[in-house]
């Protein structure tokens, strides 16, 4: 823990005070060219990281291969990271805690927690406990650690649930998770300003979005109180579609309509930490 990773974990508390725009990476080059965008903060992905080690998403990754990517990108950029947990791996020896404590170790100013496991929702008293105990081990550390807890009532919504049955039952985590020692709460799976609206009413903490292609305007967010914005695996998706189309355009025998890529100098940079 060194004064540089305190000074960022201030700055991005502070961040959150207007519209934070985060986009995810997933390795080293992808956190540089987040980076070299002019973002202030870089998330990691936990998908993108896990497609890129060869596993599924969603239970694919370990705790030491998730913990190796977070360090190699927060080794790369200048600028805070904030990392991907998932669920913090429960189940691997030390818990939840050990995550956190050697994902600050590796110099990370922010996590996400997630609260599903297995396509299903956690029961709310047992994950307010586990944030609970993260909150008690950030505060004894020198680094105030951003804790974001994710809510999947929207991603995981039974057929047939409403928006303001979603609404409420997102709400009544949220506050729950709060109380328990959230900074923030991340909502991954509604877009919908209405909807959205009324969760910034509901939510005593900065919200956390995630939007994709075709999303309203951020600004638009802005205006409604959203205090975060993330992509999730959707720059990961984007690259890994450049590379399919362009291996099948090679195979195919022509290359007049495919991207041009970039200049390699950026991604030929050495370790910045």
């Amino acid at each position: 823990m060194t004064s540089t990773q305190q000074r960022q974990a201030e700055e991005f508390h502070r961040l959150h005070d207007d519209l934070l725009i985060l986009p995810n990476a997933w390795d080293p080059p992808s956190a540089r060219m987040v980076e070299a965008a002019g973002a202030a903060a870089v998330a990691t992905t936990s998908a993108g990281v896990a497609w890129s080690r060869g596993v599924a998403d969603g239970g694919g990754l370990d705790r030491a291969t998730a913990l190796d990517a977070a360090a190699r990108v927060i080794g790369a950029v200048t600028i805070p990271v904030t990392v991907d947990l998932e669920g913090g791996y429960p189940g691997e020896p030390g818990g939840v805690e050990t995550a956190v404590e050697q994902v600050i170790e590796a110099g990370a100013v922010g996590i996400n927690l997630e609260d599903s496991a297995g396509g299903a929702l956690l029961p709310l008293a047992a994950q307010a406990e586990t944030l609970r105990r993260v909150r008690k081990l950030v505060d004894s550390t020198p680094v105030r650690l951003f804790v974001n807890a994710r809510i999947d009532t929207f991603l995981l919504a039974p057929a047939g649930s409403t928006g303001p049955d979603l609404v409420a039952a997102t709400i009544e985590r949220a506050r729950t998770f709060v109380k328990a020692g959230a900074d923030g709460v991340f909502v991954p799976g509604v877009t919908d300003p209405a909807l959205v609206r009324d969760l910034v009413a509901g939510v005593p903490a900065p919200l956390n979005l995630m939007v994709g292609r075709g999303a309203p305007p951020l600004a638009r967010y802005a205006e409604l109180g959203v205090r975060r914005i993330s992509a999730g695996p959707t720059l990961t998706l984007s690259a890994y579609r450049q590379v399919r189309d362009w291996a099948g355009a090679m195979l195919a025998g022509s290359l007049e309509d495919v991207p041009e890529g970039m200049e390699p100098g950026p991604l030929q940079a050495g370790p910045v930490r």
